[in-house]
């Protein structure tokens, strides 16, 4: 049940638990990379699977892990199956409400409409999600994962107990995986699962080719990976479709996209710290609205991102179509 007021713990998750809770493995090599390469285990089965879509697609646009959500979701109200007072309708005794328990006050202050249905209601379940992960966020995750659940409910027991059960679901990223891509056909869906497949490998500055990471150049001569161009290049070249390397040549040469036209598997395209509106400096891969997975910058790895947060946005692209100028 999230409080109103949030406190403060400071510090910083243990590496390795973080590491679990992120679903990162360690392959030949010591590589980390994504719990997609993971083997599965059983314990996401039990999520409903219209929740455990919301759980990623709310993770993906708030940065928040999504099998932390799913174990907030499940200590709170069993993914919407409980039967308790407030789930539903009404309050329970705390005077918490919906299937992710908020109090109604921090709800007016971070509820979300998660579905753009134009409303907010804590009952709905993607509203609820979508708000949980605005408030974990708003509370430090997922860099301070265990400050944002202490300010989520002040119990040291439930925090461990949502991080116990964070860590099982873990193991079943591949689930999540799968379920953030599966509706994707097509060769924009290759293209989508084989970015996916790459989550957690390292940013390397001027690495990665069509067939997979490589040693970059410069401060990434030392780091196997992509950078962000080449990782777009790398999924798209897994589904049939070669384009140029660098972001700048990606987007001189591909159709342009309207926004509201977007669809997986286009590219996005930002200023960056070293680009400009004619010649971008970041690309990332839409996965679905509002989100992407991109190679950010040297000292993090692959992840997912939401795309609203940037302030640098270029324009859309999409490979496969003739080119055309802007």
């Amino acid at each position: 049940m999230p409080v109103l007021v949030a406190a403060g713990l400071g510090g910083l998750v243990l590496v390795a638990l973080l590491g679990s809770l992120l679903g990162v493995c360690t392959t030949l090599g010591g590589r980390a990379t994504s719990a997609c390469h993971s083997t599965p285990g059983h314990a996401a089965a039990s999520i409903p699977p219209a929740y455990l879509t919301l759980y990623v697609k709310a993770a993906a646009a708030y940065g928040v892990p999504w099998n932390v959500l799913a174990a907030v979701g499940d200590a709170e109200s069993n993914h919407g199956q409980g039967t308790g007072p407030g789930i539903h309708s009404g309050t329970n005794a705390m005077g918490a409400a919906g299937p992710m328990q908020f109090l109604l006050p921090t709800w007016a202050s971070f509820g979300v409409d998660g579905d753009q249905d134009g409303h907010r209601d804590v009952y709905n379940p993607a509203d609820a999600i979508y708000g949980a992960a605005n408030y974990l966020h708003h509370n430090g995750a997922p860099t301070h994962l265990r400050q944002a659940l202490f300010a989520y409910n002040h119990d040291p027991k439930y925090v461990h107990g949502v991080l116990a059960q964070a860590a099982a679901y873990a193991r079943d990223a591949p689930t999540a995986c799968t379920t953030l891509a599966q509706a994707v056909s097509g060769r924009a869906g290759v293209a989508v699962r084989a970015a996916l497949a790459m989550l957690g490998t390292p940013y390397s500055w001027g690495g990665g080719t069509a067939t997979g990471p490589s040693l970059g150049s410069g401060q990434g001569a030392t780091t196997v990976g992509f950078d962000c161009s080449s990782l777009v290049q790398y999924a798209w070249h897994q589904a049939g479709t070669d384009i140029p390397r660098t972001t700048g040549q990606q987007w001189a040469t591909l159709a342009h996209i309207p926004p509201g036209q977007t669809a997986p598997g286009d590219l996005v395209f930002f200023t960056g710290a070293d680009g400009s509106a004619a010649t971008p400096g970041h690309v990332g891969l839409v996965i679905g609205p509002d989100q992407m997975i991109e190679a950010p910058h040297t000292g993090a790895t692959v992840r997912l991102s939401p795309i609203h947060t940037r302030t640098d946005l270029i324009g859309y692209a999409r490979p496969g179509l003739p080119g055309v100028t802007p």
